[in-house]
């Protein structure tokens, strides 16, 4: 577990506030983690962001009447720190009887503390129910691999031996698996998603990647950093021309987390799935 999240509200019995506390925000460094992967912040073989979108954001207006939207949510992937899910969900809970004067004067607080949290500039929009409602609900790119008939046994941590490529066959595609499942490292919860594969080199066998992806499993670990380690897994294995990795998490307490890397800049479909 991360030395950082054991004291975080993760787990805890926490009282909600319903007045504006940014206090409430709990930062973990990203970069204990990073080493874990042989990385630092200089030597980061992506980029990309984490976006976050939230259901249950809610204020009042100067009349007293209350407003509810959605928030999105974007972090730089190589920002400091990353923002402790219930912390977060702590300190949206914390707006709902706070007035705003407008949805501007809203984003403007949501900016400051959620940049000062992550130690990095953190896009915010604050989208109408009826705006997200008509961009309607995404479907994958590419192949879903998860009908392939595979045998896994190893359910306890990642196991990129698994991964199998052809080295004189270079291909351009997408895969994708609605089979990813680890948990939180600080309560156990399971943690829900389906990730994206883009890239262009070496053919990866569909296969052995599903097998790997679902020795996930049981394994401890954020969103992020999962998304990472099958990164830089591929990134090792394909010695790629361009890579692009990213999971659309399912919801828990009202926020979802879609982390996004990638070698090159991309511009992220924030389009629910199915599942979210």
């Amino acid at each position: 577990m991360h030395p950082a999240a054991e004291h975080s509200p993760l787990g805890k019995s926490s009282e909600y506030i319903a007045t504006y506390t940014p206090s409430l925000l709990f930062p973990i460094p990203r970069a204990p983690k990073w080493a874990e992967l042989g990385l630092t912040a200089a030597t980061l073989p992506y980029q990309g962001v984490d976006l976050w979108n939230c259901f249950e954001l809610s204020w009042l207006l100067p009349s007293g009447k209350p407003v509810v939207a959605i928030g999105e949510f974007a972090i730089p992937a190589d920002s400091p720190n990353i923002i402790e899910s219930k912390s977060f969900k702590l300190y949206l809970n914390s707006l709902n009887q706070t007035v705003f004067a407008d949805v501007a004067e809203l984003v403007a607080v949501l900016q400051a503390d959620l940049s000062g949290a992550a130690g990095k500039p953190v896009g915010v929009r604050v989208r109408r129910l009826d705006e997200v409602a008509a961009e309607g609900v995404a479907t994958l790119p590419g192949r879903c691999i998860d009908e392939l008939d595979v045998s896994i046994s190893n359910y306890a941590q990642p196991q990129p031996q698994l991964l199998r490529c052809e080295p004189g066959r270079i291909v351009e595609e997408s895969l994708h698996s609605h089979l990813l499942k680890s948990n939180c490292p600080v309560t156990g919860q399971p943690d829900w998603g389906s990730v994206v594969v883009q890239y262009r080199g070496a053919a990866l066998d569909p296969a052995s990647l599903l097998a790997y992806l679902v020795s996930f499993r049981q394994h401890a670990d954020f969103h992020e950093q999962c998304v990472e380690r099958i990164y830089l897994d591929l990134l090792g294995l394909l010695e790629p021309e361009r890579l692009t990795v990213y999971a659309r998490y399912v919801r828990r307490g009202g926020l979802d987390i879609n982390p996004y890397r990638s070698s090159a800049a991309i511009e992220p479909d924030n389009r629910r799935l199915v599942r979210q």
